[in-house]
């Protein structure tokens, strides 16, 4: 399973790569990073959307989350992509906001990768 992680804080990359180690190892998920909405929404278009999930924070300067979650549900219908939100304001309006624009998920940091591996788990069967 390709995954595609959205987050304007760059050390996000090596905590992934640490936490999935074994997955990534045993080719049972790939990650890619975009440290940017807009940047991600490049990476699907040059990629032809091939990502399956993408896990995206809420709070980035320029192209915040939800607004990349807009994008990505009205441009990326067929198939469309499984998103999950990520924030460090677990607060309602984000939530409600996220829910509203068609998020799949919600998660607040600090991630429980614990938990968010049982997600991942669901999303492959």
């Amino acid at each position: 399973m390709k995954i595609l992680v959205v987050d304007d804080e760059q050390d996000i990359q090596t905590l992934f790569e640490q936490r999935f180690r074994k997955e990534i190892r045993d080719k049972e998920m790939s990650f890619v990073f975009a440290f940017s909405g807009e940047q991600a929404l490049k990476y699907m278009q040059a990629n032809d959307q091939e990502a399956v999930l993408i896990l995206s924070d809420i709070n980035m300067p320029g192209m915040n989350g939800l607004e990349l979650l807009k994008q990505i549900k009205a441009k990326y219908a067929t198939p469309p992509p499984i998103v999950m939100m990520i924030t460090a304001y677990g607060d309602e309006g984000n939530y409600k906001e996220a829910m509203k624009l068609g998020a799949d998920d919600f998660l607040t940091k600090p991630i429980d990768f614990m938990v968010l591996k049982e997600k991942l788990k669901g999303v492959t069967k």
